[in-house]
């Protein structure tokens, strides 16, 4: 009897000890996987996330210049530039030498370097395709810092829209009899091309009558702005970029000298057209609601 209690309790220790062993990571934390390490909290950053643009002269007027509004506004934050179009970051790689990081890259930059503290601003026009791309790279990242806030782009509410027409109200050129304007914005397969049809009636409603929203790839479309002209005894037409840069589509497909540029096509249509290459960007009005966007971000008065 003695010798079958022995062997038993020798069996049970030898059970347990291989039950100890056992333990596997995900049992010890109860199957969840391991949490992402965060940042420290007294590490900040200031991100400003932008299209890009390849045009060296307007990005010193434009993107750069709202950056330092931003930056200037937050000196204890460091200052991280990022753009969303890869083809125009690997153009001014090879071109002029410039590292600019795309937002998966500067997402690993914060990491790297245990930023905790996390402010996201984008100079994006809408809540377009291109905002939804940055914000689905920055989801991947957000339980990596302790504290981030991500402004929202220019055209986000109602208030917005009447902020925009007042601001480019005060820097287009002031119309004559016979004269309009007309905004020259991008365009996108997006839903949230509808903003350039609400800014028009904004607009219109806000007694600018001779002003006219078009896009390049989405609408308006220009003849649907050539429709509404017709017949108005317009003899001048100001062309300006309703984009953040003066770039390639305000160069080209705005103000340029091919056919299908939109200043050939309207003076083959008889009338005197004047291009303005402005960017909204430029506008120190366009500027402060950047900063706005982000300090209600800061402040919590906009969902991110």
């Amino acid at each position: 009897m003695k010798k079958i209690i022995g062997l038993m309790l020798i069996a049970m220790m030898l059970i347990a000890s291989l039950a100890g062993c056992s333990t596997t990571p995900a049992e010890e934390t109860n199957g969840a996987p391991e949490a992402p390490a965060v940042g420290d909290a007294a590490n900040k950053a200031l991100v400003v996330v932008s299209f890009g643009t390849s045009y060296n002269d307007t990005r010193e007027l434009t993107i750069e210049a709202t950056e330092k509004v931003l930056a200037d506004a937050h000196p204890d934050y460091e200052f991280v530039r990022a753009f969303t179009a890869q083809i125009i970051i690997d153009k001014l790689q090879e071109r002029d030498g410039l590292e600019i990081f795309n937002v998966e890259e500067a997402m690993e930059y914060l990491v790297d370097n245990d930023f905790g503290t996390v402010l996201i601003q984008p100079l994006h026009v809408m809540n377009g395709a291109e905002y939804d791309d940055l914000m689905a790279v920055v989801e991947e990242y957000e339980e990596n810092f302790a504290d981030l806030k991500i402004g929202q782009p220019l055209l986000s509410s109602t208030e917005d829209f009447e902020n925009v027409v007042e601001v480019v109200a005060g820097e287009m050129p002031e119309l004559q009899e016979g004269e309009a304007l007309l905004l020259m914005g991008h365009g996108t397969h997006h839903h949230a091309n509808t903003a350039y049809s609400a800014l028009d009636y904004m607009f219109k409603y806000k007694g600018y009558e001779d002003v006219y929203v078009g896009t390049v790839e989405g609408f308006p479309t220009l003849d649907a702005i050539m429709e509404q002209i017709e017949g108005k005894d317009y003899s001048k037409l100001y062309l300006m970029p309703l984009m953040i840069v003066a770039g390639d589509h305000a160069n080209n497909d705005m103000a340029g000298d091919e056919e299908d540029a939109w200043k050939m096509i309207l003076k083959a249509e008889g009338y005197d057209v004047e291009p303005v290459l402005m960017g909204l960007g430029q506008i120190e009005g366009i500027q402060q609601m950047f900063l706005e966007h982000l300090e209600a971000a800061i402040s919590g008065e906009h969902a991110e």
